[in-house]
């Protein structure tokens, strides 16, 4: 089987030199840096590092998925009728993204292997982006930013929320470990990653919104969110009044306090064992 995609002659060469153009040897590529996360279940991820045209490095991400056995398939069945292999999913999801001018990966190829019922298995290589994620990097950039690059980033950050949503999208994993900031010569610039579970929102918007909202609460520094999260939200808003303002506030702010309590939870039980 052949990738669906491959967008230039290089990144071709690169696939089919690692092995990477068939479901087959996608699942037989040992190289690479396997990156672990709780709960991935028979998902994988692993950072390539490739050698481009110009001897330099080339940074791509491996994500397989599978294998899943016949009698899982066959539970599945009456919910997977028609639905895409998560590797099809996850591509259709940056292009999806991609459409509403924010900035992410770039799909480089995927491929999935049908059973005798339904996927087994399937893959999707991707580009990395630039930066750090802001889990990672945010603390950092707020002892060091002036003003003008602090109010750049905020209007980056309400930027890539408000073209998501508008697009009738929402990520559903829109933590701070998702969100990479670049600090290029021109200001702050954002990524956005991780677009295996977006959703098109055709019902039940005002829920995933805050939802998204409410992660991105959550998961930043207690400084930024005493600091700027009012600007932020009414940002995103728009021009709505005080009572609609204050009604996602409540919304925003009960998710994000349901996700503490949660956290909360899990650590008592982890220290009790």
């Amino acid at each position: 089987m052949k990738p669906h995609y491959v967008p230039t002659a290089e990144q071709g060469r690169l696939l089919r030199q690692a092995g990477l153009d068939t479901v087959a040897g996608a699942f037989d590529y040992e190289g690479g840096e396997l990156l672990s996360k709780p709960n991935l279940g028979t998902r994988q991820r692993i950072r390539l590092t490739l050698t481009g045209d110009d001897a330099r490095p080339v940074t791509w991400y491996l994500k397989r998925y599978g294998p899943v056995s016949l009698l899982r398939r066959l539970a599945l069945l009456p919910f997977s009728l028609g639905r895409p292999s998560p590797a099809r999913r996850e591509f259709e999801n940056i292009r999806l993204v991609q459409a509403a001018g924010i900035a992410t990966m770039e799909p480089i190829a995927f491929g999935d292997e049908p059973g005798l019922v339904g996927i087994r298995r399937s893959y999707l290589v991707v580009t990395s982006v630039p930066g750090e994620a802001l889990e990672r990097c945010f603390e950092a950039f707020l002892r060091e930013a002036d003003e003008d690059q602090m109010r750049q980033f905020n209007a980056a950050l309400v930027d890539l929320v408000v073209r998501l949503h508008e697009a009738g999208l929402a990520h559903r994993d829109l933590y701070a470990s998702h969100v990479f900031l670049d600090r290029t010569g021109e200001g702050p610039r954002l990524y956005l990653i991780d677009l295996a579970r977006v959703l098109v929102m055709h019902v039940r918007k005002f829920r995933w919104q805050v939802k998204d909202l409410a992660q991105l609460k959550y998961s930043l520094p207690a400084r930024w969110v005493e600091e700027h999260w009012e600007w932020f939200l009414s940002a995103y808003l728009g021009d709505v009044g005080d009572r609609e303002r204050r009604r996602w506030g409540w919304a925003v702010d009960a998710r994000a306090d349901a996700m503490r309590r949660r956290q909360r939870r899990r650590a008592w039980r982890a220290r009790r064992g």
